[in-house]
C-alpha cells in the first residue's frame, strides 16, 4: 500500500471504531428508556454467543483420530470448573487457553 492508502485505511478504521463506540450512547442517551427489544437482546445475545463460541471451538475437534479429542475435553472441563468456582471470566479463559497449550505442546 501507498502512503496515502495507508493513512485512508486507519482513518476509516478509527472512524469506524468511533462510530461503534459512541453510536449506542447516541441512540440510547441516559436519561431515555431503553427499549424492550434492546434490554432482551441484551440478556438472551451473550449465552447465544458463547454457545457459538464453543461449537466454533469444537467444531474441528477430531474423536477418531490419535488423541480423540482429551487436551479439548480436558480444557473445556477445566474451564467449566473453574468459572463455576471463582465466577471469573479471564481467570477461566486463562486457565483453559494455558492448560490446553500445555497438553498439546507436551501431552499429547
Amino acid at each position: 500500500m501507498t502512503t496515502t492508502e495507508s493513512l485512508i485505511t486507519i482513518a476509516l478504521v478509527a472512524t469506524a471504531t468511533m462510530i461503534t463506540r459512541f453510536l449506542p450512547f447516541i441512540l440510547f442517551p441516559a436519561d431515555k428508556k431503553t427499549p424492550a427489544h434492546v434490554q432482551y437482546l441484551g440478556k438472551v445475545l451473550p449465552p447465544a454467543i458463547i454457545g457459538m463460541l464453543i461449537i466454533y471451538c469444537l467444531k474441528d475437534v477430531k474423536f477418531f483420530s490419535e488423541s480423540y479429542g482429551k487436551p479439548e475435553i480436558i480444557s473445556v472441563l477445566a474451564v467449566v470448573i473453574v468459572h463455576v468456582l471463582k465466577r471469573q471470566m479471564l481467570i477461566s479463559i486463562a486457565v483453559g487457553t494455558i492448560l490446553y497449550m500445555f497438553l498439546v505442546q507436551a501431552v499429547f
